[in-house]
């Protein structure tokens, strides 16, 4: 096998504020795995949070040792195993397990979704992520997203002033009455801070909310969850597997990024650690392109919440392939993820 890589710039449409930062471009690293005239892709993104600066996400990348496995399906296992990617970080994984799994597809004809078992290709709708922003703007964000099919609307908050957060999914609410919408501080809050505060979100309509405290401290995060009166799905707090394991039973829900957690495989294994523990699966995302997207949305059959809107964030998005724009995205029937790079 042969891996090449490359970097390319992500434009995002508009600056992106949340409650610890404000986004405006991302660099991803494209991983191109080729075997016997076939070509399977992945794609890590940039991250301050994480620690990915350009430079660690490409030499990570590089790092990983492709060269010496026969194929891909012994890539793959080897990955799953342990045995490939070593201590790389989750969001490297999960790149590598993408372009393994999208060469694996094409070498069995099946797309991904058919090769994690399930038989028709997921449909789901995804949550449309609304900045931290004036009203103003909100309000002309939700009507025009609404307008498009959009039923799910994720509004960030965390402000200096919680009064600012109230008033901004007030002036949404009213702007997309029919939307389903969550909320997402960050982990701004403090403890007696949210149990103010979701009250007064459940009043205005809002489904769940999304790491309303810092992360860090799960026992204190589920003692929360216990008394909300809205759903109360970890984020920040849910990284890995263990992470996971000792939230089950205590949040509603928990939010499975692969760039986060490692990847299809490591998200499987949460699932199947959560199930029947009254927790649900929510699927997040970074922001990237349709490639990066993909995996994820070859599993979203199996959450209660998708947050998937990462690629419809961006100026340009360079692969198309899962939809979106009207508010679902679609996995694929063709082989492998299904995306395709989008001509310059």
């Amino acid at each position: 096998m042969k891996a090449t890589q490359r970097t390319v710039r992500l434009d995002l449409t508009e600056p992106l504020r949340i409650s610890r930062s404000t986004m405006s471009t991302r660099d991803a690293v494209w991983l191109t795995v080729e075997h016997e005239g076939l070509y399977g892709h992945g794609e890590a993104v940039t991250s301050v949070y994480y620690g990915l600066d350009t430079a660690t996400l490409e030499r990570l990348v590089a790092a990983v040792d492709l060269h010496r496995l026969a194929d891909p399906e012994s890539a793959l296992e080897a990955l799953r195993a342990g045995e490939l990617a070593g201590d790389s970080p989750p969001a490297v994984t999960a790149a590598v397990e993408s372009a393994l799994l999208d060469l694996v597809g094409k070498r069995a004809g099946s797309p991904v979704h058919r090769l994690l078992g399930a038989p028709s290709a997921p449909v789901t709708a995804t949550a449309r992520t609304i900045g931290i922003c004036a009203p103003l703007h909100a309000a002309a964000e939700a009507r025009r997203l609404a307008a498009a099919g959009f039923e799910v609307l994720k509004v960030k908050a965390g402000t200096p002033d919680p009064e600012d957060d109230i008033e901004r999914v007030r002036v949404i609410r009213d702007a997309a009455p029919g939307a389903r919408l969550l909320l997402d501080p960050n982990g701004a809050w403090t403890s007696a801070q949210a149990s103010d505060l979701l009250a007064r979100f459940a009043d205005l309509g809002v489904e769940a909310v999304e790491q309303p405290l810092a992360p860090g401290d799960p026992e204190t995060l589920g003692a929360l969850a216990e008394r909300s009166p809205l759903p109360v799905i970890a984020d920040e707090d849910a990284v890995s597997l263990d992470d996971v394991r000792r939230l089950a039973g205590r949040v509603h829900g928990v939010n499975v990024k692969l760039a986060k957690c490692g990847g299809v495989h490591a998200a499987l294994r949460i699932a199947e650690a959560v199930e029947g523990s009254g927790t649900a699966l929510m699927l997040g995302c970074l922001t990237a392109s349709t490639l990066g997207l993909a995996p994820a949305v070859h599993l979203a059959d199996r959450a209660r919440w998708a947050d998937l809107d990462g690629h419809l964030l961006l100026a340009h998005d360079p692969w198309t392939g899962i939809g979106g724009t009207d508010g679902f995205v679609r996995a694929s029937d063709l082989p492998g993820l299904g995306v395709e790079e989008v001509a310059a």
